[in-house]
């Protein structure tokens, strides 16, 4: 379980060790599939407790971090407390993922279609949902607004992007017969 220099390597967590933090990344695994679908399925790892969190805790747990297939991962472990409903569980493995790829890839991800922002996980209405900073106003498109809007749940970016993607299909072909109608 050590490394060189005495450092801990991370273990691959099994399925059902964390079956919250399991869901969660199952729905997140979702999403970047439907954006990214050539990165393949992000996997939860585990550290060790450090020696000096042992020493003051007997019952210090390990730290769970979210890693891209090969193992690499950035940013900070999932919190303890995360696991505790499925709405916090959601949102802490979708910004722990989203670090991740950040970090790791170079990538932004997830970006919102209609603005081409990055977005953040985000809670509303009890609900894990991917937040866009961008919206429209007098001040023209593009203008970032304190609130943003919301994308969709986290585990649906797929259903949002492909009903966008059918909107403007639609748009073009209605573009298309208004032509043909008037040549």
């Amino acid at each position: 379980m050590y490394g060189s220099f005495g450092t801990p390597r991370p273990r691959t967590v099994a399925p059902g060790e964390y079956p919250v933090w399991d869901e969660a990344l199952a729905l997140v695994n979702h999403d970047l599939s439907a954006l990214l679908p050539d990165r393949g399925p992000l996997r939860l790892v585990a550290l060790p407790a450090w020696p000096e969190e042992s020493a003051d805790d007997e019952h210090a747990s390990e730290h769970v971090y979210v890693a891209l297939p090969d193992g690499r991962w950035h940013g900070n472990d999932l919190p303890p407390d995360a696991g505790a409903g499925p709405a916090t569980a959601l949102a802490a493995v979708a910004e722990a993922a989203q670090d991740t790829v950040l970090e790791c890839l170079w990538q932004v991800w997830p970006v919102c279609a209609e603005h081409r922002l990055g977005m953040h996980p985000g809670q509303e209405d009890g609900q894990a949902v991917w937040r866009c900073a961008g919206g429209n106003d007098e001040r023209g498109p593009g203008h970032v607004q304190a609130r943003g809007h919301v994308q969709a749940p986290v585990g649906k970016l797929e259903e949002s992007y492909r009903s966008r993607r059918e909107r403007r299909k639609q748009r073009k072909e209605n573009k298309q017969n208004k032509r043909s109608r008037r040549g």
